[in-house]
């Protein structure tokens, strides 16, 4: 019996170790009560942290939209393409190039000259024409490609209109005499001609001569 006695003793004692550790916690809503893990620290209950928690699902949320963007122009008003790129279709196997990391990075490296003037032949920094400002822009995510709207409606795959995705360059007008890079939501980024600053036009107002993935 004494055995048993000094063994109960040193079960109430570990029980009332472990008391501090737990808390309860009462569900009004529900009606009920329960036991919860609480870890004491600086003599207050520690809960757990949520806000890592709260980054994740803001990441993936933000991850979804991204790739929302990239799978093309689909949902979004691109006009209606006519002239060449309408039949463009790639080369050889048929196989259409998934969209390019490269061509995002370019189309933030052209944004950063917004506003700047436009200039035939400029070639920055301070203005731009259309072939050069998208040269530059791919020259900073490390791709080169060639000067003159022509030599680059030949560089780069080809891309069929319906694949037309954010980055890629879209050399514009019957003639091909004019170039920028596609910016989604029927957008083209390019330095557009005299007087008007590096930004945004409609690419509707265009027809597509070639659509060109770097």
């Amino acid at each position: 019996m004494s055995y048993l006695n000094a063994l109960c003793q040193v079960f109430v004692r570990r029980t009332r170790r472990l008391r501090p550790l737990w808390r309860c916690s009462t569900q009004a809503s529900a009606g009920t009560a329960g036991w919860w893990p609480a870890r004491r620290a600086a003599g207050r209950d520690e809960h757990v942290n949520r806000k890592p928690l709260r980054r994740i699902a803001f990441g993936f949320l933000l991850a979804t939209a991204a790739t929302l963007i990239l799978a093309g122009p689909g949902w979004s008003d691109t006009g209606s393409a006519t002239g060449s790129a309408q039949s463009l279709s790639a080369s050889g196997s048929g196989a259409i190039p998934l969209p390019s990391s490269n061509g995002v990075g370019a189309l933030a490296a052209a944004v950063s000259q917004t506003g700047k003037p436009y200039e035939w032949g400029g070639t920055g920094p301070f203005a731009w024409d259309c072939s050069g400002l998208v040269q530059w822009a791919f020259r900073q995510v490390g791709v080169r490609i060639p000067r003159t709207t022509w030599e680059q409606a030949r560089a780069g795959a080809p891309v069929p209109y319906y694949a037309l995705s954010p980055g890629d360059v879209v050399v514009l007008n019957t003639d091909g005499s004019h170039v920028g890079i596609y910016a989604g939501f029927g957008q083209i980024f390019n330095a557009y001609d005299w007087g008007v600053p590096v930004g945004l036009s409609p690419l509707k107002q265009f027809d597509i001569y070639a659509i060109r993935r770097f």
